[in-house]
């Protein structure tokens, strides 16, 4: 039975050999793990009139129940609902529909500063004059003693706009305060190449870009000092290719097509509460095939010789299964230690300091040195948009710009070497 006189009801999105959905008649909800709960209600509003309501996917028929009882409760439909409430509601719902590392996100801008801020408030007294001062005082507290940056700000603006915006499709809202605020534009800081008068000034004051990238010379002077190092394939896979630091970790043999030279990238590994996971990648665009060349190609097949000759060895010891880089008992590795560990490295080597997502940085950089197009870099790093490649790597390598500003320089002074001078 999957429906019932509360209101809760439970089906799932299988379709009948005619292209209809089964919905709620769905053979398959005999089991209990097929399919998600849904409610319908009525609420009030508070110009008095209701409109029916339907929500869904939710795991449970509690949950369902839950959620309905809250949306129809008396005096509840706006007035009677703080900030405070209808935020930690939200977040009770939001489970299975976000990633949960976006779930932590909202959930620690929602008790570091929605409801510290504007909780008290009740949902239908908010005003875009409040939600105003909040970022004016976060902003000029900052958080523990640090500055808040206004790229944070944007942040938690898009969280608090996301659950406002429930709040108006469950009629307790009719427009969203979030939206009007005025927040400073964000900083975009594109990659700067260490060029020898950057390092100087590092090396003499401490002066660093915020994004670095290593040249070419720099890159091969690293991958030099790391060549025995246990993870020396993985640093060199992410220099060349850009791979992010959750897809590195989270690839497996399975994903590598030794004949057609090519990588599959379509997992992550990622922490949480300092437990990993695995995960779909970033974004859909991140799902992506990665090309190789011969030499990355070989170091594979190394690298691979070299970890089934350790698993044989630790025999029942090995914990592991098909992942391509592991810890030394097999277990994928984890994105933090990678970041730790390549940072102890690059301090080790004295060059100049970039981060491991530094590594994608310069793998575009490289790329596009190497004379090839801003859309080959977007499809080999995945980002979903041409604009944001463009724009990110719009300061490249010195020796592509240096080969630019030969070029233009050359059209000029062959057009002035045709004009007569006048007689």
């Amino acid at each position: 039975m999957t429906t019932n006189n509360t209101g809760v009801y439970r089906r799932c999105g299988c379709t009948r050999p005619s292209g209809r959905r089964w919905g709620s008649a769905c053979p398959r909800l005999a089991d209990p793990k097929h399919g998600s709960w849904y409610y319908t209600a009525q609420p009030a509003t508070p110009d008095g009139h209701g409109r029916r309501v339907r929500r869904g996917g939710y795991r449970t028929a509690a949950a369902a129940c839950k959620a309905r009882a809250l949306l129809l409760t008396p005096g509840q439909a706006g007035r009677a609902w703080t900030v405070a409430r209808w935020l930690q509601h939200w977040l009770d719902v939001l489970p299975g529909q976000v990633r949960p590392s976006t779930l932590d996100c909202y959930r620690h801008h929602i008790t570091t500063y929605l409801i510290p801020h504007l909780g008290a408030i009740t949902l239908s007294a908010l005003t875009v004059g409040q939600v105003q001062d909040m970022f004016t005082a976060i902003a000029a507290c900052g958080d523990c003693g640090r500055p808040v940056t206004a790229n944070t700000l944007h942040r938690i603006r898009a969280t608090l706009r996301r659950a406002l915006n429930i709040a108006i499709r469950d009629q307790l809202l009719s427009t969203n305060p979030a939206r009007a605020v005025v927040l400073p534009r964000p900083v975009r800081h594109r990659p700067i190449p260490w060029t020898d008068n950057r390092i100087a000034a590092w090396r003499d004051h401490g002066e660093r870009p915020v994004v670095a990238v290593w040249t070419p010379v720099l890159l091969a002077r690293f991958l030099a000092v790391v060549r025995d190092d246990p993870l020396f394939v993985l640093w060199w896979l992410v220099a060349l290719r850009g791979l992010r630091r959750a897809e590195v970790c989270g690839l497996r043999w399975v994903d590598l097509d030794l004949i057609g030279r090519s990588l599959t990238v379509c997992r992550q590994v990622y922490t949480r509460h300092r437990r990993w996971y695995i995960g779909p990648v970033k974004t859909p665009s991140g799902e992506r095939s990665v090309a190789l060349d011969s030499a990355t190609i070989a170091l594979l097949r190394w690298h691979r010789g070299r970890q089934d000759k350790r698993r044989r060895v630790m025999g029942a010891g090995w914990r592991g299964g098909d992942w391509i880089f592991t810890q030394a008992d097999g277990r994928p590795i984890r994105p933090d230690w990678l970041t730790h560990r390549f940072t102890h490295l690059v301090t080790m080597s004295g060059l100049p300091p970039i981060r491991f997502h530094d590594l994608r940085h310069g793998a575009g950089s490289l790329t596009l040195t190497a004379g090839y197009d801003v859309k080959i870099v977007q499809d080999l790093l995945g980002h979903a948009s041409y604009a944001f490649t463009a724009d990110t790597y719009a300061l490249v390598l010195p020796d592509l710009a240096l080969q630019a500003a030969e070029q233009t320089a050359h059209l000029i002074l062959a057009a002035l070497a045709e004009v007569r001078p006048p007689t």
